[in-house]
């Protein structure tokens, strides 16, 4: 679980070293080939067997994946690393909160908006439209937590997410290609885009794939919320993006908030997998 996390904010920070020369929709563009390859291979998907019923959430699902990652890498590219991911970490949050009714959910929610409101304080230099898609990502997020619960119940296996995943690739051939082909990548810029596939995708979905056959599905859920940390500490380490204070409190109130809120939300699950789909490969 360890080697997850990290390995999905290392390479978030090295897609950000590709950025000044093919810019965030490049290196999404890369990123979402090797994860429709990695996906693909593992859940191999037969997508001429899919009913209707069964294409219309995965398609939803591969628009919803293509633009949380976008989203998330521009806001990355205006905002920084750890700020970016602690915003779209507000996503599975309200999933994890939505329709509860006990007080310490509300607590929970009400720590976090402050927490929030704290991270995107209004001053002279606030990047609002970075802020903005943070929050598109965290939209993504929890729509995409959603989607994939159902499109888990109407397909076997990793059938849906694989078929998602591809189409996701297939919509960013036009714009890869435009991209690439109007600001060529260099050949530092290429790896570090490649590895941004590899880290952020590969690694994690095998890593988290093991971890669930050794740890709680719950337990992994609430590991998840260190996210942000790794995040943060990450833009500091990779890419020397600071953050004051009162920021890093913020980070660890959304962190403690979401740990809390998965915890008192706690059944014995039936089949593991379903935290498993709360993972944005």
């Amino acid at each position: 679980m360890l080697g997850s996390g990290l390995s999905n904010q290392v390479g978030a920070s090295v897609a950000a070293l590709a950025f000044p020369v093919i810019g965030p929709a490049g290196v999404v563009a890369i990123r979402q080939w090797v994860a429709a390859g990695v996906l693909w291979a593992a859940g191999r998907p037969r997508p001429r067997s899919f009913t209707a019923a069964q294409w219309r959430p995965v398609l939803a699902l591969a628009l919803v994946f293509a633009v949380m990652n976008l989203s998330l890498y521009m806001a990355i590219g205006r905002i920084g690393l750890g700020l970016a991911v602690t915003l779209e970490f507000c996503g599975p949050l309200a999933v994890a909160l939505a329709g509860s009714r006990r007080w310490i959910d509300a607590l929970c929610a009400t720590a976090a908006a402050a927490a929030v409101v704290v991270l995107t304080r209004p001053s002279p230099s606030t990047d609002y439209l970075g802020i903005g898609l943070a929050l598109l990502a965290a939209v993504c997020w929890g729509c995409y937590i959603l989607l994939n619960r159902t499109v888990g119940e109407r397909l076997p296996g990793l059938e849906g997410s694989a078929a998602a995943a591809a189409v996701s690739g297939a919509l960013y051939l036009p714009v890869g290609v435009l991209v690439l082909w109007q600001h060529p990548p260099s050949p530092a810029a290429l790896a570090c885009a490649l590895a941004a596939g590899v880290l952020s995708s590969a690694v994690p979905f095998l890593a988290d794939l093991l971890a669930l056959r050794r740890v709680p599905a719950h337990f992994f859920g609430v590991f998840m919320s260190v996210n942000p940390v790794f995040a943060t500490l990450v833009g500091l380490i990779v890419l020397h993006q600071h953050l004051d204070a009162a920021a890093w409190t913020a980070v660890f109130v959304i962190v403690g908030a979401n740990a809390v809120a998965v915890t008192a939300t706690h059944k014995p699950p039936t089949r593991q997998v379903s935290n498993f789909r709360n993972t944005p490969y």
